[in-house]
């Protein structure tokens, strides 16, 4: 999902030319204000045969300009939130323009479309969450603010700070997950999803150099091939621009301590951004009080990230770039014996180019070396000891490429893509007797997917009509067992799997817009699946090498409402059929232990409503609030017909989310954010339930000048306001999501940054 914008919309405004009286050259102030006299930083000022003809306001809303006054012309302002606004610039010099906040969000919304769509053109159902709700969000990691979006959620409960990375799998659209994900989680076109087991490191990317997230929910295989059953979610990078700076220094109870910190310098074409995340907490123990022994320590974590990257542009929207990304982390698993650690060098390069005739290029190359470890234990039951049972290390590397055309022509857009992906993993896993190893089992595989895709968009007027398909083929090959010297082959795996897309807007009068689309997806099983018996507390998940790819059918309809002084309200109901799916069947289960295997469980149907509103009751005041309910089931499991009528394991059928935020100059900010959602069960056979649950999170800024272009900010947060107990998960025993977490940190910093195109 490619954005090709700043920040925003940019609305292209014409007005009445205002001739000027003198033939000199003159300077100009332009100023950005809101109706309270607040400076606007990051609004766009273009004019007309100026110096710059485009800039960028300061952290005082202002530009300076330099203008021939024999051309007449006007002055556009744009500003992500607030209404565009062009007026004659006049004779004075300098300039100062009230811009009105927008009671509607004017964002264009990168869509499955993969070109930018604004919000009543697109089919999808898509959500879209700024810098700003991002910083402002209660969490300390990703995964925590995206839970603002109702129907998102990860495999289980708990927080990736104190998770076990193994169940950070994610999803959408009620369809679940195991420890890979059926949302494909993407940034800048390259796939963040785990190379061996589909999960996802939300801590990968320096908070500071994220600069939003877009959410599209509905299958998106027609574009983007694997994984992509329940949606894409797309973290847009900071791109670099000017000399600036950012730092975020933080605490929090139970010794957790979180540092962010940007830095962007270049005054020419070639730019330059530095970020980097560190981020310490001892963490909790999730084992629920009742059930814990003297082997329940905290989860935790430490871990550290970076990126750097240079760009260099050829014009206004071409460019070239390489960018490197670095992850760390050391973790707790809530035992003394029990750690994991991974890891992650990710490197990207790439090009992006606007051609003669409304024509686009875009490619790029990326890898990604990983080394993850883990112990896994036997634990008594009492909990009261524990030995040492396996030692696992699993050395991943993976290289892959993209590339994109696309071409308007008046009502017409035509996209045209193919990418390739290659990942090659050795799985060496040492059992251990009475603290004695024994010989290694060692599994390595081979895994290539590639696929091409074309889509043609039709926009004549109030209609949007987008048709798309995708050919893949997945391969899982050369999978070998090597024990004590002696190999074995493990089956392989090869498919080809078409997948097309329908999706049709038709636009009505009053701000309706009418949506629907159709389509069909799949996710092949990730090596992990196939190759890697895991361990999450006392339940043990065995491999299967004979799995083959969920194959996804489903639809979509749904209406948008837009009214400029009420603000949005989007409802679509939704149906999606997965046949095939990946799920761990339980295969025996004790007081203390619980013994499952994956399979192709049959077939699971997840159908339902959401329900999303944004409203801008007063300058002062955004209201947002959604709701899901999904009734996701099995309805085919031949193997166990007992398991038909199931609620799918980890799918609850209600959720909801709530956000009111207000901003006073002279007060700050303060955000309440709520979230709610009904039972699930932890296991296909629906025995061990998760209780329901209502969560609120506070939010609290206050900022001071420092100088013309920096600011202070003072904030903090609360986590779980009530600190009652979050049943996270049963594996048997019952673990807790995160408890009261009270934050307190300092913002400083000049912003003079966009977001990657």
């Amino acid at each position: 999902m490619k954005n090709f914008w700043r920040w925003g919309i940019s609305v292209s405004l014409l007005g009445s030319l205002a001739p000027f009286a003198c033939g000199q050259q003159r300077a100009l102030q332009i100023c950005a204000r809101d109706p309270s006299g607040r400076a606007i930083a990051e609004a766009h000022v273009r004019v007309a045969n100026a110096t710059p003809a485009e800039a960028i306001s300061d952290a005082s809303g202002c530009v300076h300009l330099t203008i021939d006054p024999t051309a007449p012309t006007t002055v556009q302002l744009t500003r992500q939130g607030f209404g565009t606004i062009t007026q004659p610039l006049g004779t004075a010099p300098e300039l100062t323009i009230v811009m009105q906040p927008a009671t509607l969000r004017e964002v264009v919304e990168v869509t499955a479309a993969r070109t930018p769509l604004a919000l009543d053109a697109t089919a999808s159902s898509v959500r879209s969450l700024t810098q700003t709700q991002l910083a402002e969000a209660p969490g300390l990691a990703l995964d925590d603010k995206l839970r603002q979006v109702a129907g998102y959620q990860l495999f289980r409960r708990t927080s990736s700070w104190v998770a076990n990375p193994t169940t950070q799998g994610t999803s959408l659209r009620g369809l679940g997950s195991t420890a890979a994900s059926r949302t494909l989680v993407l940034s800048d076109q390259v796939p963040l999803n785990d190379a061996f087991g589909g999960w996802i490191h939300w801590n990968e990317a320096p908070q500071l150099a994220v600069a939003g997230v877009e959410l599209m929910r509905g299958g998106a295989s027609d574009l983007y091939g694997s994984s992509a059953i329940g949606g894409v979610i797309d973290v847009t990078p900071v791109r670099p621009e000017g000399n600036s700076y950012a730092f975020d220094l933080s605490g929090a109870n139970r010794n957790t301590s979180l540092l962010n910190g940007l830095v962007t310098a270049g005054a020419g074409p070639t730019k330059v951004l530095v970020a980097s995340t560190l981020f310490r907490t001892d963490g909790y123990i999730l084992t629920a009080p009742e059930v814990r022994g003297a082997v329940d320590v905290p989860s935790n974590v430490h871990s550290q990230s970076g990126r750097i990257e240079l760009r260099r542009e050829l014009g206004t929207d071409d460019g070239v770039f390489l960018r490197g990304n670095i992850y760390n982390e050391a973790r707790s698993n809530g035992t003394p014996v029990t750690t994991n650690a991974t890891r992650l060098w990710r490197y990207v390069g790439g090009g992006d180019w606007v051609l003669p005739k409304a024509s686009r290029l875009m490619f790029r190359v990326y890898g990604t070396q990983q080394g993850y470890r883990q112990s896994f234990s036997s634990i008594a039951a009492n909990r009261a000891t524990e030995r040492l049972t396996r030692l696992q290390r699993v050395p991943t590397q993976q290289l892959g490429g993209a590339v994109q055309w696309a071409q308007t022509y008046k009502t017409l857009t035509f996209v045209a893509g193919g990418d390739l992906m290659d990942t090659r993993a050795t799985d060496d896993e040492t059992p251990v007797t009475n603290n004695v190893n024994q010989a290694t089992i060692s599994i390595s595989a081979r895994q290539r997917q590639g696929g091409v895709y074309g889509e043609v968009l039709w926009q004549p007027q109030n209609w949007s009509i987008a048709l798309s398909s995708r050919v893949d083929r997945f391969h899982s090959f050369d999978a070998r067992q090597v024990t004590s010297g002696v190999g074995t082959t493990l089956p392989a795996t090869d498919e080809f799997v078409f997948d097309p897309r329908l999706g049709v807007v038709r636009k009505l009068r009053g701000g309706i817009s009418l949506t629907a689309s159709g389509f069909r997806a799949f996710r092949g099983p990730s090596m992990n699946e196939l190759y890697r018996t895991g361990q999450v507390g006392q339940q043990t998940t065995q491999a299967n090498a004979n799995l083959r790819s969920e194959r996804a059918t489903g639809f979509e309809v749904g209406t948008l409402l837009t009214r400029a002084r009420l603000g949005s309200l989007r409802a679509s109901y939704f149906w999606t059929q997965v046949n095939r799916p990946v799920a761990a069947v339980t295969l025996s289960s004790t007081p203390t232990s619980v013994l499952l295997q994956r399979q192709n469980l049959g077939q699971l149907t997840s159908k339902g409503f959401t329900v999303e509103a944004d409203a801008r009751p007063a300058s002062w005041l955004n209201l947002s609030a959604g709701y899901q309910y999904a009734d996701s089931t099995v309805t085919k499991f031949q193997a166990d017909p007992t398991l038909v009528g199931k609620w799918t394991a980890q799918v609850p059928r209600n959720t909801a989310s709530a956000q009111a935020r207000m901003e006073r100059q002279r007060l700050g900010v303060f955000a309440v954010d709520l979230r709610t959602s009904g039972q699930q069960f932890d296991d296909s056979a629906n025995v061990f339930r998760l209780a329901g649950y209502a969560q609120v999170d506070l939010y609290g800024e206050h900022s001071f000048a420092i100088g013309a272009k920096n600011r202070l900010r003072v904030y903090g947060s609360v986590q779980n306001v009530s600190g009652d107990p979050v049943q996270a998960g049963r594996t048997p025993i019952l673990t807790l999501g995160i408890p009261r977490t009270v934050s307190v940190g300092i913002k400083i910093g000049a912003e003079g940054m966009r977001r990657s195109q």
